[in-house]
């Protein structure tokens, strides 16, 4: 990751040397995206379509500067010795040709090879843990947005001043990978979203869900198909099953398939079958855990429970994200349509970045890339590029990266033993201080 962008920014005072960018984001790549997608500049630009999807890119690391700040302490521009400025509106124009298509092939593309990295270092019983849960957006109030995404409606029939992308995204568990994302109207189900990301899940992986994901067309169509692929989700309070054999504590059930269900997938059983584990959550109550992992001798009943409660992980990396990455700016810088898609799909290349270089330097140091901060680290990665921009210190490329591996193992997150924090639903801090006034006696 740091390789491309400071091999892009040394060199900045001339031509790229494409060349020479670095493993995680090679050019091929990028070049790929743009060709694949028909987005290739055609003719010489300040602004060629491959610096443009580094632009985005780096919109996500940099949230709280513009346009504009960001391309000139970055020197994202090719150079000009008549323009030494690139104007606002060239800029504009540039996302603009560029479109949605370039990034979102780019974060697939890259998402895969990243996921599939060192995976074997991160597996529970031969199985890659990976994570399904929803998250909403917001985005700037324009009436294209409004009109695409839509917004939330209130019971009293008021609707939210601003329009909301829901999304629905694939996580590896152990590094905070986000290995697929599907996103649209803030009104469709999350449901909608997830049947599009059960194809693309990789074989020989467990997926762990929410219970609001609990529906045969999902968990069936996951284990059909594909090579042991299996699923852990939380049963609903109004689930209904008929146990074949095993005890209430650990059993082996039998759900019937709605008629509902069936019509939508005729290919879907009568009926189809899971494991069920009782289990207890850390506010003492009951709950159950559906698993297709139905081999008791390898997988044990807590070991299933310890995996599931690693799920709410990826509620970890949703806050990387929008509080850490965006600074709690939660309203998306564009006011276009496939602005927003074009942002969305630059940020999660952009976390995902993030994420696979502390992966990496978390193997250096034999920790779990959870052990290291993920603040601290984005603030080192910000400043390193940064330097290297201002310094252009040619030919010592090899010792930046080293350097930053260093720091970020150098970084570890200070846990204090035997520390609980509950889970808790806290109210939207005020922006300005609450006067009350005081009544007065007379």
């Amino acid at each position: 990751m740091l390789a491309d962008a400071l091999t892009l920014l040394l060199d900045a005072q001339d031509a790229p040397d494409w060349a020479r960018l670095g493993a995680h984001l090679p050019y091929e790549w990028i070049a790929q995206a743009v060709a694949e997608t028909g987005r290739a500049s055609l003719r010489h630009r300040r602004l060629p379509a491959e610096q443009v999807v580094w632009l985005v890119v780096a919109l996500a690391l940099y949230r709280h500067q513009s346009i504009s700040e960001v391309i000139d302490a970055l020197d994202l521009a090719l150079p000009a010795v008549q323009a030494p400025f690139v104007s606002k509106s060239a800029v504009a124009q540039a996302r603009q040709r560029l479109g949605e298509a370039p990034l979102k092939w780019l974060f697939q593309t890259s998402a895969r090879a990243w996921s599939s990295q060192d995976k074997n270092a991160y597996l529970f019983k031969g199985l890659s843990l990976l994570a399904m849960d929803g998250t909403t957006l917001r985005t700037a109030d324009s009436p294209a947005n409004r009109e695409h995404f839509g917004a939330q409606s209130y019971a009293s029939g008021a609707v939210a001043s601003y329009p909301q992308v829901r999304g629905v995204t694939l996580t590896a568990i152990p590094t905070h990978l986000v290995v697929d994302a599907a996103f649209g109207r803030y009104d469709s189900n999350e449901m909608l979203y997830a049947k599009t990301l059960v194809p693309g899940i990789p074989d020989h992986t467990l997926t762990v869900f929410d219970k609001g994901f609990l529906a045969a067309e999902i968990l069936c169509g996951l284990t059909a198909n594909g090579q042991n692929r299996h699923f852990l989700i939380p049963a609903k309070g109004n689930t209904q099953w008929e146990v074949v054999e095993g005890t209430p504590e650990d059993a082996i059930v039998q759900m019937r398939v709605s008629p509902q269900a069936r019509n939508k997938s005729p290919t879907l059983p009568q009926f189809w079958r899971a494991r069920a584990i009782a289990a207890i959550d850390p506010q003492g109550r009951k709950k159950v855990l559906l698993t297709s992992l139905t081999d008791r001798q390898r997988f044990k009943a807590s070991e299933i429970v310890a995996c599931y409660g690693r799920r709410w992980q990826i509620e970890t990396s949703y806050r990387e994200l929008k509080q850490s990455m965006m600074g709690r700016a939660l309203t998306l810088r564009s006011k276009t349509v496939e602005g927003v898609q074009q942002e969305i799909w630059g940020a999660l290349t952009a976390y995902n970045l993030i994420r696979v270089e502390i992966a990496k330097a978390a193997l250096e140091a034999n920790c779990a890339p959870t052990e290291i901060s993920f603040v601290r680290a984005f603030h080192t990665i910000q400043y390193e590029l940064r330097w290297a921009a201002v310094t252009r210190a040619q030919g010592k490329l090899p010792a930046l990266l080293q350097r930053l591996r260093q720091r970020l193992v150098s970084i570890l997150n200070e846990k204090r033993p035997g520390r609980r924090c509950d889970r808790v639903v806290k109210s939207t801090p005020k922006r300005y201080a609450v006067r009350v006034l005081k009544k007065v006696l007379i």
